[in-house]
C-alpha cells in the first residue's frame, strides 16, 4: 500500500485526510472520485494504511516499519476488506456477505475496520439500497471507503452521507518530473507521455513503458508522415488495421491530436524546442509549410469530432473512413 508521501499530486485532498488523521476527525465513508489511473486507489491505499499505522509520522502518515504497515503492504492486514464481485455489477449478496454481515465484527488490532469497494459505481441500486442503512448507522470503528470513476452513478442517498473526495488532473510538468525521476525516463519520451496522459499519471507510467504504446505511436506517425501520398485503397486497408484495434482507438487519436498540436505550434512559431515529436522536426515543419492554418485547425475538429462519434458508438469504419479522407484532403 502506498504513503501519502509517495502520491504526487492531489495536494488538497492529502491534506483534508492528513488533517483529519492528526485531529481524530475522520468520516465513517468516503467517495474518493476520479478517472482510472488518476490515484483514486492510492489515495484509498494511504489513507488505509496510515489510519492503521502504529507509529504515524508527525505529518499523521504511516511509518512504513510497524508490523500494521508491514501487514498493509502484504495486503495482509486483518483489519482491511476489499469488496469483490465475480459479475459486471456489485450485487446485494457481494455487499451482505462481504461488508454487512461482517462490520458488526471488531477490528482484531487495529482502532479502525476499513472496507474498500473499488469499482463502487458498478454497484447495482438494490446493492446500494442495503450499504445506505450501514452508512447512515456505522460501528464507531468502520471506514467504508468507496472508490469511484463516476460518482453520479451512486446514490443521491449515498452521496449525501459520505464525503466525496475528487481527484484533479496533474500537470505537464509534476508528471513529466515524475517520470524523469522516478522512471529515469528520458526528456523527450517523458515529453510525450505526459501530454498524451491529459493530467493523467497511471495512463503515462503504463503507456511510457508498455511496448505497445510505442508500437502504436510509430504507426501513427507513419501514418501521418505518408496520409497526403496515400490513395485510396491503402487508406482503405489503414482503416482494417485500426478495426482489428478499435479498443485502442481512443490512443491514437490522441497521438494524432498531439502530431498536429506539434505542426501548428511549429507553423506559428517556427519553434522546435516546444515539439512534443522533436525527432519529427523535418517532417512536422514540412507539413506545416503545406498547410494553412485553416486546414490544420480542420483536421484537429475532425479529430475531435471522431473520438465524439466513437464515444458515442457511431459505425467505426465510417467514422475512421471519414477522418482519415478529411486528413488527406486537408
Amino acid at each position: 500500500m502506498a504513503n501519502f508521501k509517495d502520491i504526487i499530486g492531489q495536494d488538497q485532498i492529502k491534506t483534508h485526510l492528513l488533517d483529519g488523521i492528526l485531529q481524530g476527525n475522520i468520516s465513517h465513508a468516503y467517495i474518493i472520485n476520479g478517472e482510472t489511473g488518476s490515484g483514486r486507489r492510492l489515495l484509498a491505499s494511504a489513507l488505509t494504511k496510515a489510519l492503521l499505522c502504529e507509529n504515524r509520522s508527525a505529518q499523521g502518515d504511516a511509518c512504513g516499519v510497524c508490523k500494521s504497515c508491514k501487514q498493509a503492504d502484504s495486503n495482509n492486514h486483518p483489519d482491511v476488506r476489499f469488496v469483490t464481485h465475480e459479475k459486471a455489477s456489485i450485487s446485494v449478496d457481494d455487499i451482505r456477505e462481504q461488508l454487512i454481515n461482517d462490520i458488526t465484527i471488531k477490528p482484531y488490532s487495529s482502532a479502525y475496520k476499513i472496507y474498500i469497494i473499488p469499482d463502487a459505481n458498478k454497484m447495482t441500486e438494490q446493492a446500494q439500497n442495503a450499504l445506505l442503512k450501514t452508512i447512515e448507522e456505522p460501528p464507531e470503528y468502520a471506514v467504508i471507503l468507496l472508490i469511484t470513476e463516476n460518482s453520479k452513478n451512486l446514490l443521491n442517498t449515498i452521496q449525501s452521507r459520505c464525503i466525496t473526495l475528487n481527484t484533479r488532473p496533474l500537470t505537464k510538468a509534476e508528471i513529466k518530473e515524475y517520470l524523469i525521476k522516478n522512471l529515469q525516463m528520458d526528456e523527450d519520451q517523458a515529453d510525450i507521455a505526459a501530454a498524451f496522459c491529459q493530467g493523467n499519471v497511471g495512463k503515462a507510467i503504463h503507456f511510457s513503458s508498455d511496448q505497445n504504446f510505442q508500437e502504436m505511436k510509430a504507426e501513427t506517425l507513419s501514418l501521418l508522415k505518408q496520409i497526403d501520398k496515400m490513395d485510396v485503397p491503402e487508406i482503405m486497408q489503414q482503416i482494417k488495421s485500426f478495426s482489428q484495434r478499435k479498443s485502442s482507438m481512443d490512443d491514437y487519436l490522441d497521438l494524432m491530436l498531439l502530431w498536429y498540436r506539434d505542426v501548428l505550434m511549429f507553423k506559428i512559431t517556427k519553434d522546435t524546442n516546444i515539439l512534443l515529436y522533436r525527432e519529427e522536426y523535418k517532417a512536422i515543419s514540412e507539413q506545416a509549410c503545406i498547410h494553412n492554418y485553416q486546414k490544420i485547425e480542420n483536421i484537429i475538429k475532425a479529430i475531435d469530432n471522431a473520438k465524439v462519434r466513437l464515444a458515442a458508438n457511431v459505425n467505426f469504419d465510417i467514422t475512421i473512413e471519414l477522418l482519415l479522407l478529411t486528413i488527406k484532403e486537408n
